[in-house]
């Protein structure tokens, strides 16, 4: 019997399924890779906001952690929603003797829907001690300007530069909060820089930023090159998002994970 790569997920719990830990593994199944997952925080949200938040202890973060790698052959990990200074801390130092596993960090900081999930005191930690052990940062044009320091309006070349300079291997800057009828998400790596360009479209959806980077992160898992995970990635999520539905209340529209045949994407 031989062993499957898995991936790892270690985020927050949205109860509504469309982003989060959920829409994460959701990912991961989708494209044909073993999936686990260690829950930072457990919110109550939907597609119309978030209601509560209960942050776990970091004694229990890591009691998931030490779970998961002591068992499981984990190719490559993604974070998300991290919540607080401590967790990130006990994060930076269970991950310190993983050197073989692919870390892709979302730096989660505000939902779609506005309401904050990263406590500012934790931005300092996550930028000292998960950036430079990060085989990809894949931050929008807000996130990039909180993690540099630089305004929102800074070409994406310079928010790339800056959160290189932060010790990360290599950086996709999504262009989702730019102007114009194309986005362009920029991505640089220590090859070069290749520009990702697709239609803007006239909606706003929950959970993109969770679904591309665990797209990333299962391709990784599955032993593509960077570059090649990240572009087949962007391309994966716009069929998703030609495909997203409206649910009952909430405003943003919710990727179809369910109802695209469960087919495996290549």
């Amino acid at each position: 019997m031989h062993n499957n790569h898995c991936v790892l997920t270690i985020a927050g719990s949205d109860s509504c399924g469309g982003a989060g830990i959920q829409a994460d593994l959701k990912t991961f199944t989708r494209h044909g890779i073993e999936g686990a997952s260690v829950v930072t925080a457990i919110t109550a949200q939907n597609t119309a906001g978030v209601t509560a938040v209960e942050t776990l202890s970091p004694g229990f973060v890591q009691a998931q952690l030490d779970a998961v790698l002591s068992d499981l052959p984990i190719r490559a990990a993604k974070t998300g929603m991290l919540a607080t200074a401590p967790i990130i801390e006990t994060l930076s130092e269970g991950l310190a003797g993983q050197p073989t596993i692919e870390l892709v960090i979302d730096p989660v900081m505000v939902a779609t829907s506005g309401a904050r999930l990263l406590d500012p005191d934790a931005e300092r930690a996550l930028i000292e001690l998960l950036l430079p052990k990060a085989a990809l940062v894949t931050p929008n044009l807000p996130e990039a300007a909180a993690l540099t320091g630089l305004p929102e309006d800074s070409r994406p070349e310079q928010l790339a530069e800056a959160t290189l300079a932060t010790g990360c291997d290599a950086v996709l800057i999504k262009g989702g909060h730019g102007h114009g009828r194309r986005i362009e998400d920029l991505l640089v790596t220590p090859s070069g820089r290749s520009t990702i360009s697709h239609e803007r479209v006239d909606r706003r959806i929950h959970g993109t930023g969770c679904a591309l980077s665990a797209a990333i992160t299962a391709r990784l898992g599955r032993g593509e090159d960077l570059e090649a995970a990240t572009k087949a990635s962007i391309e994966w999520l716009q069929r998703m998002i030609a495909g997203s539905w409206q649910p009952l209340k909430g405003e943003l529209a919710m990727l179809p994970f369910g109802t695209q045949n469960g087919k495996r994407e290549t």
